[in-house]
């Protein structure tokens, strides 16, 4: 064919996609507007690398605060575009979050042009991290850092909400990095503490295929590969998969006469989040399409806002600890997240057990090095609070690899142990509380079987 005639076509496809990306089509009618009451910084690299799309707007509300917790929105287009964040909801979704409190963050992601998944994971990871290490400079309270999106970018938020302390995701034969080693905050928590999803694709693999002419799909370019044959690879893109006690709260609205992602997307993870106990929502808008007036009513963004203000305070409420005993002053809290922990006086040698039914149960003192985790069945165990499903400290580097919930084999009742240092980084989660792999110090372990949870201090000569 000639080389006039191919230029041409491809031309013509790209415009096709675009349009269909921004008007309509996977990423639904987004518009631009602004963000009214709020201040803006635009065009802020939260890599460092001078890329278009590793850009980000910040939205500040105009009310005076010292810090106001974080909302990142992230905009759909089939994960087909790298530079729409300036029309990722922001007269609607973006604007409702600012004029509740919430500083909102809009990032640009890499398109399936630029690279394939789990890139774009990479990049949403790699903002709240961002957020996390800039927590000062932008008032941002780091204490609660929720996403959002549209379209694609609820798929990306779901994905970001549930694959919080998972170094990998595996699926047969194929294995993905979830965290990347993007930007100067790499040892910075990617977790987050909520999740508001419009319209998600959720798993990719079950989901009606959204054409780009011909052959192709829009999934198809995104993975890199088309569905036949290809199931792990897709799967491992997919977040109903990885739901597990753990997750955030999380909420989904769907439109019933949505046209460019079915409904039964939001249902599937709606169902994986339950099973598993995870405080979630699903809000089916009657006549909502792909976007638009019906989805984003004034009644739709007060839920999200609501549903959002709830996971805080249940956070908040779940985080109280017993203040150290007059002139400790060294005492280090708990991780964010850890809702449990009562930090010990210093230099109290003699654990003593807690009584049943305590729920503010004293972890053993710094030093202690015979602590043994919980026996299976511990009736001491206390129950996080309702709502507290999330857990907010970073993977390091190391943490022990976790395959997907849904495609690993898991002992009905067994304990899974997450290890942190005092400073809150999640340096060890396994079934098994290996010892011989975390360095000398001190650490606060997570125990968490049936959904309740103690939590004790080691110490690791």
């Amino acid at each position: 064919m000639n080389k006039k005639i191919v230029g041409a076509v491809a031309l013509s496809l790209f415009f096709q996609v675009s349009a269909f990306a921004q008007m309509g089509g996977f990423g639904g009618p987004q518009g631009g507007g602004s963000v009214p009451d709020a201040d803006k910084t635009a065009d802020v690299n939260y890599v460092g690398d001078g890329k278009t799309y590793h850009t980000l707007d910040i939205y500040i509300p105009k009310q005076a605060k010292e810090s106001y917790p974080v909302v990142i929105h992230t905009y759909g287009s089939a994960w087909s575009m790298n530079n729409m964040k300036g029309s990722a909801d922001l007269s609607t979704i973006c604007a409702a979050y600012a004029k509740a409190g919430y500083a909102v963050v809009t990032p640009n992601h890499r398109s399936a042009e630029d690279g394939k998944y789990p890139a774009q994971l990479h990049d949403i990871k790699a903002v709240v991290r961002f957020v996390r290490g800039n927590a000062a400079k932008y008032k941002f309270d780091t204490s609660f850092i929720a996403v959002s999106g549209f379209s694609s970018g609820g798929h990306l938020s779901s994905l970001t909400a549930t694959t919080c302390g998972l170094k990998e995701g595996k699926s047969g034969s194929v294995t993905v990095d979830l965290v990347g080693d993007l930007g100067e905050f790499t040892s910075f928590s990617s977790c987050v503490d909520g999740a508001v999803l419009w319209s998600p694709p959720t798993d990719i693999y079950t989901m009606n295929p959204i054409s780009m002419g011909g052959s192709g799909t829009m999934e198809g370019a995104f993975i890199g590969v088309e569905r036949q044959g290809n199931e792990d690879k897709w799967k491992v893109a997919s977040s109903p998969y990885y739901a597990s006690d753990d997750d955030p709260p999380i909420i989904m609205f769907h439109g019933t006469s949505d046209q460019v992602v079915n409904i039964e997307q939001s249902q599937e993870l709606y169902d994986s989040l339950k099973k598993h106990n995870v405080v979630t929502e699903f809000v089916k808008v009657s006549g909502g399409q792909h976007g638009g007036d019906k989805m984003n009513s004034t009644e739709n963004l007060n839920k999200a806002v609501e549903f959002l203000n709830k996971a805080r305070e249940a956070k908040a409420a779940a985080a109280v600890t017993t203040p150290p005993v007059t002139g400790d002053s060294t005492t280090t809290p708990p991780a964010s997240g850890d809702s449990t922990t009562t930090p010990p006086a210093s230099g109290d040698s003699t654990t003593t057990p807690p009584a049943t039914g305590d729920s503010t149960t004293t972890p053993p003192a710094t030093g202690d090095s015979t602590t043994t985790p919980p026996a299976t069945g511990d009736s001491t165990t206390t129950p996080p609070a309702t709502g507290d499903s999330s857990t907010t400290t970073p993977p390091a580097t190391g943490d022990s690899t976790d395959a997907l919930p849904a495609m690993r084999s898991v002992v009905s009742g067994s304990t899974t142990y997450k290890v942190f240092s005092l400073n809150g980084t999640l340096v060890m989660k396994s079934s098994t509380l290996d010892l011989s792999r975390l360095n000398p110090g001190v650490y606060y372990v997570v125990a968490t079987r049936a959904g309740a949870r103690q939590v004790f201090r080691i110490a690791k000569p």
